[in-house]
């Protein structure tokens, strides 16, 4: 099914935080012109999206301290756990391990997005007495993350 998750974005107020009910993920393969994702059903964590840059030491021996300054960020990969349903599983399994690059979107229920690019991988969860099945998808992200704030309301 595809969706255009902004036509869905809710008028959630996110002033005094906000809950992470209604949080979605979806892709679309890379390139593909049009802004509509595909959502992966039933996601049960998103995980932490973003990078810390790496740390470059630029002491030199006149210093008494060490000095450093910000590096490249280590772009990472994502593992967005599942649980199982049949056709979820089906649909994560048919995007994952097979060499293509999907584009994709994280969009929270105040409208804020996340966008990245990445190949997809997927894990079966461990089975045990009184657990649900699960499944993670993870995401070695090769572009982004880039975050999209949500579009401020104009001034009466």
């Amino acid at each position: 099914m595809n969706l255009d998750l902004q036509r869905f974005a809710a008028d959630a107020d996110a002033s005094q935080g906000l809950l992470a009910t209604g949080t979605t993920l979806g892709y679309k393969v890379h390139g593909d012109s049009s802004t509509e994702y595909t959502l992966l059903e039933d996601v049960k964590t998103i995980p932490e999206i973003g990078q810390s840059p790496e740390k470059v030491d630029v002491t030199v021996l006149t210093d008494k301290k060490k000095k450093a300054i910000n590096g490249l960020q280590d772009s990472s990969s994502l593992a967005f756990a599942c649980v199982y349903k049949g056709a979820n599983f089906k649909a994560a399994n048919g995007i994952s391990d097979n060499g293509k690059v999907y584009d994709w979107i994280v969009t929270y229920p105040d409208g804020m997005t996340c966008t990245f690019t990445g190949q997809a991988s997927i894990k079966i969860g461990q089975a045990g007495i009184n657990e649900p099945i699960t499944f993670t998808v993870t995401v070695v992200v090769s572009d982004g993350p880039d975050f999209v704030d949500v579009p401020s309301e104009p001034e009466p």
